[in-house]
């Protein structure tokens, strides 16, 4: 697979200064300020799709919508719906049925689960309106294969917000260009704590290589954007 076959994928993420998501009870921390939430909304509006994983989904229900109703007027004008498309990796397909992707602002949605998900669940969920449901990979989403599929969705920029193992699964499977990541002011903690990238992790000789783009200040934090090696 080449860059050609997938959409340009993005994470952008905020961290507390040690390099965690939320505490260790899995609760949402105010990490970055109104200035951060506008730039990060722009980036959403900007996007043909945007991403989580079903952890993200069963913790914290995100509509994953533009809140702007300037950034959501301009993508009317272009012709695209006021949102980008919505898409959960949920390998065993527990999203719930009402959660509020299906509720809250218009456009697709696209649940991504494996050919082992339980079919009655994946029919519930295929029920709620302008919802696809991709199977792809036998016991979990094979992710490198979602991305082709994905660009054949017509979706050419990707923004991942997930949590630390779906990061660590895109990186570890190639399919990553670049890294946003907003650094706050605090320090969280905790052995549990989730951070950006959990999962396996690395071995020495296969650690991914970042190429620091460029930096700055927001509010109390700094904004890093890095590129990363996949070769």
């Amino acid at each position: 697979m080449t860059p050609q076959d997938r959409p340009y994928i993005f994470i952008n993420s905020a961290m507390s200064a040690d390099g965690k998501l939320s505490t260790y009870e899995r609760r949402q921390v105010k990490i970055s300020g109104t200035a951060d939430f506008y730039r990060v909304d722009e980036l959403r509006a900007s996007s043909d799709a945007v991403m989580i994983g079903i952890g993200t989904m069963l913790c914290d229900n995100p509509s994953l919508t533009v809140k702007s109703e300037m950034l959501q007027k301009r993508r009317l004008e272009m012709g695209l719906d006021e949102n980008p498309i919505r898409i959960i990796v949920d390998s065993h397909a527990k999203t719930p049925v009402d959660a509020d992707i299906f509720k809250k602002g218009n456009g697709k949605k696209i649940i991504v689960v494996s050919k082992k998900a339980p079919l009655d669940r994946v029919n519930q969920l295929s029920s709620n309106p302008n919802t696809k449901i991709i199977a792809v990979g036998q016991d979990r989403v094979d992710l490198a294969e979602m991305a082709v599929l994905l660009k054949k969705e017509g979706i050419d920029r990707l923004m991942v917000e997930g949590g630390g193992s779906l990061n660590f699964g895109l990186i570890r499977a190639g399919i990553v260009d670049e890294l946003k990541i907003f650094v706050g002011n605090l320090i969280i903690g905790g052995n549990a704590a989730p951070t950006f990238a959990d999962g396996d992790g690395f071995s020495e000789i296969n650690l991914k290589k970042l190429t620091l783009q460029s930096s700055e200040m927001i509010g109390d934090g700094i904004l890093l954007t890095w590129k990363i090696d996949n070769g």
